[in-house]
């Protein structure tokens, strides 16, 4: 059978990678960017693709916090790029430049599941 494990956890890293670019980004630079925005999408797409591997792996959804967690993230992730988007759109100036203190509560949600994954493989 084909191991896709090296592939989820690249597509995982990623995602912290990128959505990290994207979030912390705009909060150094004080206001949302379409280039953020990019990084937003690209991450959300690596963290799908890696959830979705690891759920391959793991045979089926579990009830438990990183699950659970891991559900919400992507979730907000999509809320928030989704946001974002409609945010530069509409080119409402306050919008932008608050936007982030958004962008930070969804990066610390979506912590959770990242950190308890790695918890959880440490441990098995």
């Amino acid at each position: 059978m084909f191991n896709l494990l090296p592939f989820a956890m690249i597509f995982i890293s990623l995602a912290l990678v990128l959505y990290s670019i994207g979030v912390w980004g705009e909060k150094i630079a004080g206001r949302l960017h379409a280039w953020q925005l990019i990084f937003f999408w690209a991450g959300l797409v690596c963290d799908t693709t890696g959830t979705t591997l690891m759920s391959k792996i793991a045979g089926s959804f579990e009830f438990n916090i990183h699950g659970i967690t891991g559900l919400l993230a992507i979730i907000l992730m999509i809320v928030h790029a989704v946001w974002a988007t409609l945010t530069l759109i509409r080119k409402n100036e306050d919008a932008i430049k608050n936007f982030h203190r958004f962008s930070i509560v969804v990066w610390f949600i979506w912590l959770i599941p990242f950190l308890s994954g790695m918890v959880l493989a440490m441990t098995h």
